[in-house]
């Protein structure tokens, strides 16, 4: 088998890449990356394991068509913020010129080569109205939905399910990778070869160049251990928000499974993440902080964001009932593995932002 994945030097690309490895040792990996995301030159050394890495860019037509046949893409590149076209770091074009129109590349590449497709897609293709509409009660530390008062589809206390609205408003990045799932979608129907979107929830582990708005798990553990002012942002500033998590290893043993698969009698869409067991609230992350570090003060913040959320966790029972995969690595011990890797790497935040 012939593996191609993009963003092959990012944090999700490079765990993938390493975990099929060890899956196949025969498996041939390839891969390219525009290297744009501070820190993934780093990941070069994927080389060392007979991985070739190539340095393109997915929204270059040509960089995409130079690449040999493959038997599987695996989309692993992406702007990743929520505030992606909206902040100071990209523009609108930028962020579709990436998300969109370079999917359309990619899936061109399918076509020609017959390679399967694996979307790594996103839980902000949910609607932001639909979910800062929920109706929420605090308990304990945090929000919790008042799911009896709840009738909108797709949605109970093992989280929000595949079938939950997907109207606008999702935000720009929401709205770019909501449409790249119904090209790939359209294109496999059209062309005959497998589609697998999985949207994934937050991402978390040790190496990730987490921020604020991608990997909050991260970028908490490694500001608070660095002693950075951090903010409990809008809500009524108590840090009741919540958001699941989970780890890029689970990720790679679910699209290891995918790539064995080529039928086209599955649901295409499977919701990929941490679940109600794996979740926290950013006031129960920083119980854990001052536990694991010590004792510090987070401000409230009052302001109210457009893109956020108060309460957002995946139901992935349909991945469990197609794949039989659940996550298997429990929040506690990737706390614990983060943790671990600021110790070691305390100017961590300082390389990832250049």
């Amino acid at each position: 088998m012939k593996v191609f994945i993009t963003g092959i030097c990012g944090f999700v690309g490079s765990v993938l890449a390493r975990r099929i490895r060890e899956a196949a040792p025969d498996t041939e990996i390839f891969g390219i990356d525009n290297l744009m995301r501070l820190g993934s030159e780093s990941n070069r050394r994927l080389r060392q394991l007979g991985i070739r890495v190539f340095h393109g860019d997915i929204r270059n037509t040509s960089d995409v068509e130079g690449v040999e046949a493959a038997d599987w893409l695996i989309d692993a590149a992406a702007n990743p913020s929520v505030l992606a076209g909206i902040d100071s770091r990209s523009s609108t074009r930028q962020l579709v010129e990436h998300n969109l129109f370079g999917t359309v590349n990619l899936l061109e590449y399918c076509r020609r080569h017959s390679a399967g497709f694996v979307l790594l897609s996103t839980s902000r293709v949910y609607s932001i109205k639909q979910l800062s509409g929920l109706p929420l009660r605090v308990e304990g530390a945090r929000f919790i939905p008042a799911f009896s008062e709840i009738n909108s589809p797709g949605i109970s206390s093992e989280g929000i399910a595949e079938e939950f609205p997907t109207t606008s408003p999702v935000s720009l990045y929401g709205a770019t990778k909501l449409a790249s799932e119904a090209l790939a979608l359209e294109y496999g129907e059209a062309f005959g070869f497998p589609v697998w979107i999985d949207r994934c929830g937050v991402l978390a582990g040790a190496g990730q160049f987490g921020t604020a708005e991608q990997g909050i798990f991260s970028y908490w553990l490694h500001a608070w251990r660095s002693k950075r002012t951090l903010r409990y942002i809008g809500f009524g500033g108590n840090g009741y928000q919540v958001r699941d998590a989970f780890h890029p290893d689970d990720l790679a043993a679910l699209v290891w499974r995918q790539l064995q698969y080529r039928g086209l009698d599955r649901e295409r869409i499977c919701n990929i993440a941490g679940g109600a067991e794996n979740a926290l609230s950013l006031l129960e992350l920083s119980h854990w902080c001052d536990d694991r570090f010590g004792k510090r003060q987070v401000v409230a913040d009052f302001r109210e964001r457009p893109f956020d959320i108060p309460w957002v966790v995946l139901d992935s029972r349909r991945a469990a009932a197609l794949w039989n995969w659940t996550p298997a690595r429990k929040l506690p011990s990737i706390l614990e593995e983060i943790a671990q890797h600021a110790e070691t790497h305390p100017d961590w935040l300082k390389l990832s932002e250049g």
